[in-house]
């Protein structure tokens, strides 16, 4: 794909993230200099998008605004999601049962994506959104992808890899890191200590559905889970085995 392609594209989802942003209409100009797109490129951009009906004219003020028709599309593809709608009764019951934030994630080239998180009830939790992007060696699903690999692929993935400290508490030495990795597998579940986020812990444990490797993580603050780090690993084991045990059977 050609550098124009992937600018065009770029430009359409600056476009949807402005509106997202503000949560109100916006003129061209307004658009053209939230997202820095040339006025001119941005004016085609919109026209088409007006002409696909994603978005619609205002006439006071002069000001434009996405339809449904955006939401609707990503509602039915995401309806068919392979994974996420079928995991998610399980993904909700072990949130009930922890009452923190569930998440499930992915790895996707050299980060984690977040699939779909499930948030606690409390006023006081982690907060993240799906299509999140999150370091592998700092996550706690990145740190539970990581453990799913051979010893040997996990010390080749991070032989003179830079792990740049996101909090104070992450791990940034390739051997730590590793060390914590196997330590971790034979425990059976992953843990991060505040290393992505400050004063957040999660727990963490990889699945395999349908040759895919999965991840789920039980996060939240330091204060709730500190004393409770065992009791939701074995929370979160019980629901990745019964999500393994219920693809197995089609």
């Amino acid at each position: 794909m050609s550098n124009v392609a992937v600018t065009a594209v770029e430009r359409v989802l600056d476009i949807f993230e402005a509106f997202d942003k503000v949560q109100k209409p916006l003129s061209l100009t307004d658009l053209a200099e939230m997202t820095g797109i040339p006025k001119s490129s941005c004016h085609a951009i919109v026209g088409t998008l007006t002409a696909r009906g994603y978005l619609y004219s205002l006439t006071r003020p002069r000001a434009l605004y996405p339809t449904r028709r955006f939401f609707d599309l990503a509602r039915s593809i995401h309806e068919k999601d392979p994974f996420v709608e079928r995991v998610m009764p399980m993904l909700e019951r072990l949130r009930d049962a922890s009452r923190e934030t569930v998440i499930l994630g992915k790895r996707q080239g050299e980060s984690v994506i977040y699939l779909q998180v499930v948030e606690s009830p409390h006023s006081i939790r982690y907060s993240a959104k799906p299509g999140e992007f999150k370091p592998l060696h700092s996550s706690a699903i990145g740190k539970a992808l990581m453990g799913s690999l051979k010893e040997s692929e996990l010390r080749a993935l991070l032989s003179g890899r830079e792990l740049p400290a996101i909090t104070g508490a992450t791990l940034t030495d390739g051997d730590t890191l590793v060390a914590d990795i196997l330590e971790s597998r034979r425990r059976g579940y992953f843990l991060t200590r505040g290393e992505n986020v400050p004063d957040v812990w999660a727990v963490s444990a990889f699945l395999s559905v349908n040759s895919e490797t999965l991840a789920v993580a039980v996060a939240g603050p330091r204060h709730r889970m500190e004393g409770n780090v065992t009791e939701h690993a074995q929370l979160l084991l019980a629901t990745c085995s019964f999500i393994s045990r219920q693809w197995s059977r089609g």
